[in-house]
């Protein structure tokens, strides 16, 4: 049977990003994906124009039923709205004893914010501590520590800071710096390089965690998963699709395809990386 994998993260109406781009991704890569909604988002390539939060409860009762039924391998969070879901999130993932790749989404790349303010303290306080590892791209570090990230340097104190939070790792991806991811993980300070490609970016983010969290549910150590997916996240770029009037999605099907060793690509545009 194939391992099974659960996203807990908003619905992108555009298909580019959110759980869409997870399941995608948990597809190609032959997991088994479920879900847990936690906000509908009215989305396409030009940005985020309306989100319309769940109840807690709500996200709490799709969680309940997913976990009755199947055994989680592992779990990733994205976009989870509000304080009430993030403390729902953490108090159902802590008592399933569910890994989990934590995604702390605050916002759209083309503009939205997908987290209220009020619901980073609480990401703080209850789900970074229960993460075996948080991903969060410069942005989103310099949201949870005060740091503006600029280079390696102020990376490596942001992953510090995140890192006394309680999460087994750290992982401060480098899209918008030179394509250096660094992984922290205890003592240890890991640089992953990539490579700038040409693409469209919309929901590489999302990509790239869901394939962690896919490579991690498959066995692979955290060094070796970190490297799996942002290989991955690169060949999604590169086959990724102009398909609207605004910033187009990342093709999975063709980074699955390049696993394969398959030569899959769609049109792209720019550079871009992962």
């Amino acid at each position: 049977m194939p391992h099974v994998v659960l996203t807990i993260g908003g619905s992108d109406s555009g298909g580019g990003a959110g759980i869409q781009a997870d399941l995608k991704t948990f597809s190609v890569l032959g997991l088994h994906g479920t879900c847990a909604v936690t906000a509908i988002t009215a989305q396409n390539t030009l940005g985020v124009q309306r989100v319309y939060g769940l109840e807690a409860e709500i996200v709490v009762e799709q969680m309940r039923s997913i976990t009755d039924d199947f055994t989680i391998s592992f779990a990733k969070t994205g976009m989870l709205y509000s304080a009430e879901i993030v403390t729902a999130v953490a108090h159902h993932l802590r008592k399933r004893d569910i890994p989990f790749v934590l995604d702390p989404v605050i916002e759209a790349e083309a503009g939205g914010r997908l987290l209220r303010p009020e619901a980073v303290e609480a990401l703080k306080a209850h789900l970074i501590p229960l993460a075996t590892v948080v991903t969060p791209n410069i942005f989103e570090a310099q949201a949870l520590t005060g740091i503006e990230v600029r280079d390696r340097d102020s990376a490596l104190l942001a992953a510090q800071k995140i890192l006394q939070l309680g999460p087994k790792a750290v992982i401060v991806k480098g899209g918008h710096l030179d394509c250096t991811d660094l992984l922290v993980e205890g003592v240890e300070i890991i640089l992953l390089p990539g490579e700038r490609v040409a693409g469209e970016n919309h929901g590489v983010g999302c990509t790239y965690s869901a394939a962690l969290t896919s490579f991690l549910a498959l066995g692979s150590p955290l060094k070796k998963a970190a490297r799996q997916a942002k290989r991955f996240a690169e060949r999604a770029l590169l086959g990724s699709m102009r398909v609207g009037k605004g910033v187009g999605p990342v093709n999975q099907a063709a980074a699955g395809a390049a696993n394969r060793g398959g030569h899959e690509h769609g049109q792209a545009s720019g550079k871009e990386c992962r």
